[in-house]
Formats: C-alpha cells, structure tokens, sequence
C-alpha cells in the first residue's frame, strides 16, 4: 500500500479536524477557560486523533499486504476472491462481492474457451484422420502407375503429408503424455524410418545421406521422435546450398546418448541462434526462403520438452547440427556398454 497516497487521501479528514479545533478554542476561551485547560484539551485530542489514525494505517497495511501475498502465491490470481476472508467493513465488502462477480464471470468465460478448444482441437484430428485416407490412396495409385508426372505428384503428396501430420502434433501437443508411449527404440531403425517417410523429398533435391552406424538404444516414444526426425529432414531440404549433405551419428556423452542431424546447407546466423526454437521465428534464411513459417523447430523443442528429450542447434555459419539428447539410467548404461 503506497504510504503517500494513504495519507493524502486523509488530507480531507484532516482539515475537518483542524477546523472544528479550531472552533473549539474559540468556544472555551470565550467560555472563560484558562489556555492550560484549552491546550490540554486541544494535546489530548491530537493525540487520540493521530494514535487512531496510525492504528488504521497500520491495520489496513496489513490486509492489503496479506491479500498481496495471497495473489502473488497463486497461478491464477483471479481466483483471489475465493481464498481471501470475508472483510469487516461495509465498503470493503461491496469490493469483496465484485471479485467475486468477477472471478465467477472470468471462470465461466474460461470454461468457455476450454470447450472451444477442445471442440476445435477434435475437430482438427479428425478432419486430418479423414484426409490422411485419400492421401494414402494416391501415394498408392501413383507407385502403382509410374510416370515422370507421377513422381513429382509423390513429392507433393510427401509434403501434404508432412503437413498435416505437423498439424495433428501442434493440436496434441499441448497434452503429449495422452498419446505417448515409451519403450525401448533402436535409434538406427527410428532414423531409417525418418529416411523412408522422405525418400522422394530427398531423391528429388538430391541429398546425399550419410548415417553411421547406430548401435545405441534409448527409452522414447518412436512416433513422436520420428515426427522430430521428419521436420529436421525437411530442414534440411529447405535450407540445402550446392550439393546438399544430410549425416546422422551418434554418440555417447555421461548419462547420455546425443543423435546429431548435420547437414553443409545455408546455415544459421550467429544473431539467429539463440531464438531458432521460438514460435513463428524464421530469422535471415527464413527471409530468403518465404516456405518458412517458424513452427518446424518450435514444435520440435516443444515435444522434447515434454518427452525430457534436450534439443541444441550449432552452427559456424555453414551448415547445421541439430543435436537430440536422450538420458539413459545407469541399467541401460551398463547393458549397452
């Protein structure tokens, strides 16, 4: 509680003491009354006055310290009405009251957001279930009657599948532990899985890959770190310089297996790094290629945040290492050993 605001809202209260003392001491000395009698009087007044006002101020700090605790130990400081006590005086409780108008209307609006969301989020996943269908149709149609036209419709076709499925991650995102699942994965077998999802984007742009062999094991859910593997891929891709070169490796760091995805492409600027794994941040490169759109590595960093997966990006300038961090317990550590 500001102090000079607190006593310069008393200013009022003040002068009207003052000037009723005032008339006071006109009215005992023309009553006859001694100046002793009248200073006494007027000592005695000013210091109940002031002691009583302190004793308020001092109170009333109090509270609106309490209440300032209060908010500041809640996430959501609008539900300060439901845990604060009940005020003593009359206009404090008129206060009281529309928080709690106000507390019930913001749940209620919230609840209604929540709805729309989930609503809106059901909807997302079953209109990309439902198109995943035709698509899979016509990856199979075009394989099956093989023409140069054919081949550059299976291109497109990978990267209408790419985003949709970057579509399905980014709605269920946001709860990943109702739709993980985590066992033991080969990391050689997840990244050739990788690879296959983009044979034709990688034929087409003629990259040329580069996995070492990938003896190590790690504790994931597969489907999610492959989705991850895809969008480093189409990375790579959309960031190629000359001939481009995708490698993969591993390699053992304490507690933990790194996977690294390096490429020799366009790379990252020095300025940029820090903030590649932002929301919708594209950077130098994203302004030279306009395919960018900020949410590839946004949405990576964002699942293995929730899978513990620690995620880093390198670069000199030319080219990029993205490096996966998977822990290991001391068990698996000595199994694989």
């Amino acid at each position: 509680m500001n102090s000079r605001r607190y006593w310069k809202n008393r200013i009022p209260f003040l002068l009207t003491n003052l000037i009723c003392m005032v008339a006071l001491i006109v009215f005992l000395l023309v009553c006859g009354n001694s100046i002793s009698v009248v200073l006494l009087i007027l000592v005695v007044w000013a210091v109940v006055l002031l002691s009583g006002l302190f004793l308020t101020y001092w109170k009333r700090k109090q509270q609106m310290q309490k209440l300032l605790d209060m908010a500041g130990w809640l996430s959501e400081r609008y539900l300060i009405s439901e845990v604060m006590e009940l005020p003593e005086q009359a206009e404090d409780q008129v206060y009281y009251q529309l928080l709690k108008m106000a507390g019930k209307s913001m749940l209620e609006q919230i609840g209604e957001v929540r709805r729309e969301r989930l609503e809106y989020k059901e909807y997302i996943e079953q209109w990309i279930h439902e198109i995943k269908t035709p698509i899979t149709a016509m990856k199979l149609l075009c394989e099956n009657h093989r023409t140069d036209w054919t081949k550059e419709l299976l291109l497109e076709l990978e990267k209408t599948n790419r985003f949709t499925e970057q579509a399905l991650y980014y709605a269920r995102s946001e709860h990943t532990e109702k739709d993980y699942s985590v066992r033991e994965m080969s990391l050689s077998q997840v990244v050739h899985q990788a690879i296959a999802d983009n044979k034709y984007l990688l034929l087409q742009s003629g990259v040329r890959l580069e996995v070492e062999e990938m003896a190590d094991t790690v504790y994931s859910d597969e489907k999610w770190v492959r989705f991850i593997l895809n969008q480093l891929i189409a990375n790579v891709v959309k960031y190629r310089s000359g001939q481009p070169v995708l490698r993969f490796s591993t390699r053992r760091q304490q507690d933990q297996v790194i996977l690294v995805v390096e490429d020799n492409g366009i790379g990252i600027s020095p300025a940029d790094l820090p903030r590649v794994f932002e929301k919708g941040f594209t950077g130098q490169n994203g302004r030279m290629v306009q395919q960018s759109t900020g949410i590839g590595l946004y949405l990576c960093k964002r699942l293995c945040d929730k899978l513990g997966i620690g995620i880093a990006a390198e670069s000199s300038g030319q080219g990029t290492a993205i490096s996966l961090a998977f822990h290991i317990n001391c068990l698996i550590h000595e199994v694989q050993g």
